[in-house]
C-alpha cells in the first residue's frame, strides 16, 4: 500500500477531506521521526513501536579499510503482539 492509497483508505473510512488526511499523516510521521531521533520511544497500542538502535562498531574485514567502522545509530520498529498475531 502506498501514501496515495492509505490516504485514499482513511478518506473512505471517515469521511474527511484528501487535504485532512494527507496532512494529518504528514504531521504523524514528522512527529514519529522527531521523536525518535531525540531518541525517545515511540508506543502506539496494538501496533507497535518505534525506537532508535544502535549498530556497534565491528572489526576490520578487511586490510584496504584502515579504521573499523564507528557505532551506528539507526531506527527501529517493533509490532505489538497484537499486530503480530494479526498478521500470522
Amino acid at each position: 500500500m502506498t501514501q496515495r492509497e492509505l490516504i485514499a483508505a482513511v478518506c473512505a473510512r471517515t469521511a474527511l477531506p484528501d487535504q485532512t488526511v494527507r496532512e494529518m499523516l504528514q504531521v504523524v510521521v514528522a512527529t514519529i521521526q522527531d521523536a525518535v531521533w531525540d531518541g525517545d520511544k515511540v508506543t502506539i497500542n496494538n501496533f507497535g513501536s518505534f525506537y532508535l538502535a544502535e549498530r556497534k562498531a565491528r572489526a576490520v574485514a578487511t586490510p584496504e579499510t584502515p579504521a573499523p567502522p564507528a557505532t551506528r545509530k539507526y531506527p527501529k520498529f517493533a509490532p505489538a503482539p497484537y499486530f503480530e498475531e494479526l498478521v500470522r
